[in-house]
């Protein structure tokens, strides 16, 4: 048990540090090649939004996701060439890159990753307007299809995966169907990445969320996968040190694609692999994420079919600061949403 811990504690302490260390490297840069959105707010369809952002979007640069998944990726390679070096020592024990918990999620960490900054990039030396420059929204759900179907794939016939756990019901047989339930989670998931609109409320939440599942992984004797979770969650903290109001760089495309996909991946994990309800509580654990996106589809529907707006201004965080609340309080109360949903989660989990 405690080695058990200190193989999980040691990758989150290592991330942070990492992360830590590299920011002011990666703050230097983006601010000297000036690397955010040229003009704010989403265009001139969107006034109130631009009145309550204009400030924040120009002047601070974007890719800060960068901080997240390189330092995450530094300390799993790290203690992975720790332990290959010194095979007989106490590192060897440490190293939690297995091919059946780890290799997977962080593959869709770096896919993510890779394609975020692709798009944050073309976005920045666009020619200003929302979206302008970076992939469209088509191209990008394009791409996450492709990864969740890919992944549904590998879970359907290399892992034999075909069910999903129910709490207090048992597996749930689904067959092939996994795949296209796969990557309808995938996709519901990165969609809830809008959540990256105020300074600290994404990485807060996203903390929250790999924190809950490397629980439910350590609680389901998932090692590896657990110490994954915890690598990450220290590359998410030293983000969110640097995030805080006011923020020194946001983490855009490249930060929040690359953990939405992970997470996805990390659920099915934890769900009939694990032996454990993982996909079932992630609607729980996720709820801020989901809501996020549920929100700006009810603005849409409303607008179109009912010839009016359901909230002030979408997504939700956004409707909150358009009734007067100020940032720092929208994303307290989601912080504290967020951990308590968690938390009900992993419960969940362990009485099941």
């Amino acid at each position: 048990m405690l080695l058990d811990l200190i193989k999980i504690f040691i990758p989150a302490l290592l991330a942070f540090t990492i992360g830590i260390g590299i920011t002011p490297v990666l703050s230097h840069y983006l601010y000297t090649h000036k690397m955010w959105k040229k003009r704010p707010g989403k265009g001139s369809e969107t006034p109130l939004f631009n009145q309550l952002h204009q400030t924040r979007e120009t002047g601070t640069p974007r890719m800060g996701g960068i901080v997240i998944w390189l330092s995450a990726a530094l300390a799993i390679f790290g203690v992975y060439a720790a332990g290959a070096f010194f095979t007989t020592s106490l590192f060897s024990k440490l190293d939690f890159l297995s091919r059946d918990q780890t290799w997977i999620p962080l593959l869709a960490l770096l896919i993510g990753a890779g394609i975020g900054w692709i798009d944050d990039l073309l976005e920045i030396r666009g020619n200003g307007g929302y979206r302008a420059g970076g992939l469209s929204l088509t191209k990008r759900l394009l791409i996450v299809c492709i990864v969740g179907i890919s992944a549904g794939i590998w879970f359907h016939f290399k892992l034999d995966v075909s069910a999903v756990f129910l709490p207090f019901t048992g597996p749930f047989y689904l067959g092939w169907l996994i795949i296209p339930l796969f990557t309808l989670v995938m996709l519901a998931v990165y969609s809830g990445g809008i959540i990256d609109g105020i300074d600290g409320l994404a990485g807060g939440i996203f903390a929250v969320i790999f924190g809950a599942y490397g629980a439910i992984a350590f609680f389901q004797n998932q090692i590896n996968l657990s110490a994954f979770c915890a690598a990450v969650l220290g590359g998410i903290l030293a983000f969110l040190w640097f995030n805080i109001p006011p923020a020194r760089f946001y983490m855009s495309e490249t930060g929040s694609m690359a953990l939405t996909l992970c997470i996805s991946i990390v659920a099915f994990m934890t769900d009939s692999l694990g032996e454990g309800e993982g996909i079932s509580v992630l609607l729980l654990i996720a709820f801020p994420l989901f809501v996020t996106s549920a929100s700006v589809i009810a603005q849409k529907f409303y607008k179109k079919f009912l010839g009016r707006k359901l909230l002030i201004i979408s997504p939700l965080h956004h409707h909150f600061e358009a009734l007067g609340w100020p940032s720092y309080k929208v994303t307290m109360r989601y912080w504290i949403l967020s951990v308590m949903l968690a938390l009900l989660g992993v419960i969940l989990t362990l009485v099941s």
